[in-house]
């Protein structure tokens, strides 16, 4: 089956798109929610059992199923019967990929019942797109891919999704939760709901004190700390950070520390690449909104951090550098380690970096 191509804000526009039909009682006949990011899978599937029918129809109507205990004959039985009360009958099929023979649901999907709504989640992969099933599916009801976010998009979706419930993040506070989090978006939801709820009445943004009284996350101890310490060249205060980790290895992972430090660098790389350009081949520099996007930033204040530390980098060291961390990157993942620690090979790292 070939790889989709289809983009994480892809599967975020679909995602609004189908909550804002359910919250307008436009239903489909059949939702078939797959993927690798089980995020918006779980949302829709819930907001939907939690939508369709009240609570008195839930008890007579609404069935959920697993994949590993059912057999498509039976889901295809449960699809054919007549709601007893209310106006659908709705079937749930979670962990779906774990149905054996799931393409034999196509004689169900070809032609589904006008009164069953039927939801499929079939989570950590998507179903072939050439498959009868698929094809039942797009033509009758509706179809969710959900990607997971790569670690550029993982800060604008952040924003957005802090948006909606009437807040603000500060840069660093949400540097803080990403580099820690990673792309995990249903873990950043979970603490964030955690957050949104401790924080005080009237609060409008959420700063980096917030992350760390509530979320648990060092204000001064963070990969944003220890990439700002290492691109201003504090050299002291970049190992004391590592020390902290060093410590805390659980809580700080050297593969997120060496991402921080690789994306910090490719950055000042790109700006410096465009400076350089903008010498020697008279092409202009981009305007602001041209390098957040080339970039992939959303914030002008991080962008102008970015264009001043490009400054006190030469670009050949900086490539130098480059090589180094995605040397580092395969040691964090137990490739030519030689058994040292994650705390022994980050300073082995930051001092290899200092002294280009």
């Amino acid at each position: 089956m070939a790889k989709t191509t289809l983009k994480f804000k892809d599967s975020v526009a679909d995602f609004e798109r189908i909550m804002g039909d359910i919250a307008a009682r436009r239903f489909a006949g059949i939702y078939l929610l797959m993927g690798e990011e089980s995020y918006f899978i779980d949302r829709i599937a819930d907001r939907l059992a939690a939508s369709i029918l009240d609570e008195a129809a839930r008890a007579f109507n609404q069935i959920t199923v697993y994949g590993r205990d059912s057999d498509t004959g039976q889901i295809v039985n449960l699809c054919r019967q007549m709601p007893m009360m209310g106006q659908y009958e709705v079937v749930i099929v979670k962990e779906a990929q774990q149905l054996k023979g799931i393409d034999r649901l196509s004689l169900y999907t070809q032609k589904p019942s006008p009164t069953t709504i039927l939801v499929i989640c079939h989570k950590e992969k998507s179903v072939d797109k050439r498959s009868a099933f698929y094809k039942g599916c797009a033509a009758n009801g509706v179809v969710l891919e959900s990607v997971r976010p790569r670690d550029y998009e993982i800060a604008s979706w952040l924003q957005q999704f802090i948006r909606r419930r009437g807040l603000e993040i500060d840069p660093k506070a949400l540097s803080m939760l990403t580099d820690h989090l990673g792309t995990d978006i249903s873990k950043i939801a979970n603490e964030l709901q955690k957050l949104t709820v401790s924080l005080p009445e009237g609060t409008k943004r959420i700063t980096d004190r917030d992350i760390e009284a509530n979320i648990g996350i060092s204000k001064d101890f963070n990969n944003f700390e220890l990439c700002k310490a290492v691109v201003t060249r504090d050299m002291n205060r970049a190992l004391m950070i590592a020390d902290h980790f060093a410590r805390n290895p659980k809580e700080n992972p050297l593969l997120l520390t060496v991402m921080a430090l690789f994306n910090q660098f490719r950055d000042l790389f790109v700006v410096n690449y465009l400076r350089w350009l903008t010498r020697h081949r008279n092409k202009p520099f981009p305007s602001d909104q041209e390098l957040m996007r080339i970039l992939r930033k959303s914030n002008t204040f991080i962008l102008g951090e970015i264009k001043q530390n490009a400054s006190r980098w030469d670009n050949r060291k900086v490539f130098q550098i480059l090589g180094l961390l995605r040397e580092y990157d395969a040691k964090s993942k137990g490739l030519g380690s030689g058994g040292a620690s994650d705390g022994e090979l980050l300073r082995e790292l930051l001092l290899k970096i200092f002294l280009q």
